[in-house]
């Protein structure tokens, strides 16, 4: 008790806060997220997140050697097809956009994790996860498909693949597919806890996947829901996942929580577009101190419970913290 316990003196100089600090950053937790196009020399922002662009499999190149200088262990890929119709063909197209980045990538950048989001909304010209029958997303022919964009994104050489898109048994069936080609040393990072949240609306202008009618709360989980999180995760590690996702982040903080505490996996957490771009934006309007609230928002995700953490921060974050 007070005068005998004072806690200030703990923090009375920089070094000795880093000395006593709880929650330490590095390069190490970050995956920096990638928009990938068709073409050459192509560097296209992306008005809404300040910083972020599409970019030709080129300039992605350069991307990836920037961010494995920077001791940042990979990146994780989304597509935008030159192409799209109502089965998503691109997807699955051994010769697609997200398979010949992956390619080049693994001929020019050694030593560089390529992960691999597995999804159809980019690639649906409707813009929804999955395979549209009656106005509805059909789940289980949905999950035909992601097996097959699974695989040739394996066979293309990715390390890992994620799957995103939330239909149920998809980490069962992409699991299948990957042991039955020999593919069993390959992970599965699975978007898990995903829930259908307004903080992706930036993401959607720059991987050019917003429905083209209705919305994704029939297969995105409920963000009212929190117990509901733990089945997810459950069943996705019965499945085979080896990493679990929470998605996004900082609205979902006691989720994190929750899957750190309640399961041996891994478990990554997604800063996503619409976080990011909030900070951004009140950094360029002078409202607040953008390169703080990065490392604030950033540190609150790991001391939450976060091992990995998706980010568009990633190579700021690691410049400040340093290899």
């Amino acid at each position: 008790m007070f005068p005998i316990d004072r806690p200030r003196r703990l923090r009375t100089s920089e070094t000795m806060r880093r000395m006593v600090r709880e929650t330490t950053l590095s390069a190490n937790d970050f995956i920096y997220p990638l928009f990938v196009c068709e073409g050459e020399n192509i560097k296209n922002p992306v008005s809404s997140m300040p910083g972020v662009f599409q970019m030709s499999i080129d300039n992605i190149i350069k991307e990836c050697e920037e961010v494995k200088a920077l001791g940042i262990p990979g990146v994780i890929l989304f597509g935008i097809p030159a192409y799209k119709d109502e089965m998503g063909s691109e997807a699955y197209n051994e010769h697609g956009i997200i398979q010949k980045a992956i390619r080049a990538i693994k001929a020019h950048v050694k030593d560089l994790l390529v992960i691999t989001d597995v999804c159809m909304c980019e690639y649906t010209d409707h813009g929804h996860c999955g395979i549209i029958k009656n106005g509805e997303v059909d789940n289980d022919e949905t999950l035909h498909y992601l097996a097959l964009e699974t695989l040739t994104h394996v066979k293309a050489g990715a390390d890992m693949v994620a799957p995103s898109d939330m239909m149920d048994g998809r980490v069962e069936e992409m699991r299948n597919i990957l042991d039955d080609n020999g593919y069993s040393n390959i992970p599965i990072m699975s978007y898990s806890v995903k829930y259908c949240s307004a903080f992706y609306g930036p993401f959607r202008e720059a991987a050019e996947s917003t429905p083209k009618f209705g919305d994704r709360k029939t297969y995105q989980m409920d963000p009212a829901n929190r117990t509901e999180g733990l089945k997810e995760a459950a069943l996705d590690i019965a499945e085979g996942a080896d990493i679990i996702m929470v998605k996004p982040a900082l609205p979902y903080l006691d989720i994190i929580s929750d899957l750190k505490q309640n399961f041996d996996r891994p478990v990554a957490a997604y800063h996503v577009s619409g976080e990011y771009a909030m900070i951004m934006a009140a950094d360029q309007l002078g409202w607040m101190d953008g390169h703080r609230a990065m490392m604030e928002a950033l540190t609150s995700i790991k001391r939450a419970g976060a091992d990995i953490i998706i980010t568009y921060y990633a190579k700021e974050a690691a410049k400040a913290l340093g290899k």
